[in-house]
């Protein structure tokens, strides 16, 4: 069986005149967690866009399961497997936890939303959502309106919306922003018990999460990869600490 999740080759995306991804190619391991690092401008979440099917690339090929995506749309990639949660929460906030993570189980069905009507109350919905929620910790939450979580909570409810998408690959955008030290203890916990089940695609600026949780880390600048390796392999490689590492503080 192939090892290759993802495969991406010469990725490349402009935005006037400047490289948000140029020529970018890199793999994702069946199991492993991926991340990716990098400055500000780097190209990060630009790359995840791509990923997921909101942004479509200039030039270049992505194929996931030795399947050609690079022009499938992001409905199309969620159908195959691929979900994401987002830099940014994006919870609806007058929900209950239960009804947002339903609301993903409901879309990944392609049902529609039944003019907003609470999803929660279809058995149907209910049971894989809450199999998601107990995922990342929220069951005694579930009944709790999303904008009365805390921001870590909320954090955790996004991931468990991508989860009630059964995705195969998890692309994580910056999960812990935001967070303070004991959310992010509790984040770097729940991928760490993630990681056993699902591939991961990580972009996070905090760096002890990158390297306590990553087995590959490739590092961005300016839409191109100046290393990848295993976390041991990119702390001792001096373009990177130049490039990057050296500047964290």
């Amino acid at each position: 069986m192939n090892n290759i999740l993802l495969e991406v080759s010469d990725l490349t995306k402009c935005f006037a005149e400047i490289f948000a991804t140029n020529n970018l190619s890199f793999d994702v391991r069946r199991g492993e967690i991926h991340a990716f690092i990098g400055p500000n401008g780097a190209g990060k979440t630009t790359l995840i866009a791509q990923l997921q099917g909101e942004l479509r690339p200039d030039a270049g090929s992505i194929r996931f399961g030795g399947r050609d995506i690079t022009n499938e749309p992001a409905f199309r990639r969620a159908a195959l497997g691929i979900a994401r949660s987002f830099q940014i929460t994006s919870v609806f906030p007058k929900f209950t936890a239960l009804s947002n993570v339903a609301f993903a189980v409901q879309a990944q069905a392609g049902h529609s939303f039944r003019f907003w009507r609470d999803a929660s109350s279809d058995p149907r919905l209910v049971e894989p959502a809450l199999e998601a929620i107990e995922l990342v910790g929220l069951l005694d939450r579930a009944h709790t309106k999303a904008g009365n979580l805390s921001h870590g909570e909320r954090r955790q409810l996004e991931i468990a919306m991508a989860l009630a998408m059964r995705p195969t690959l998890l692309l994580l955008d910056e999960p812990m922003a935001g967070m303070g030290r004991s959310d992010g203890a509790r984040m770097i916990r729940l991928l760490a018990d993630l990681k056993r089940s699902y591939t991961i695609v990580l972009v996070e600026h905090d760096m002890d999460m990158v390297f306590s949780l990553a087995d590959r880390i490739s590092v961005l600048v300016a839409g191109r990869t100046v290393a990848t390796g295993r976390p041991e392999e990119i702390r001792g490689n001096a373009e990177v600490r130049a490039a990057y590492l050296g500047h964290k503080n």
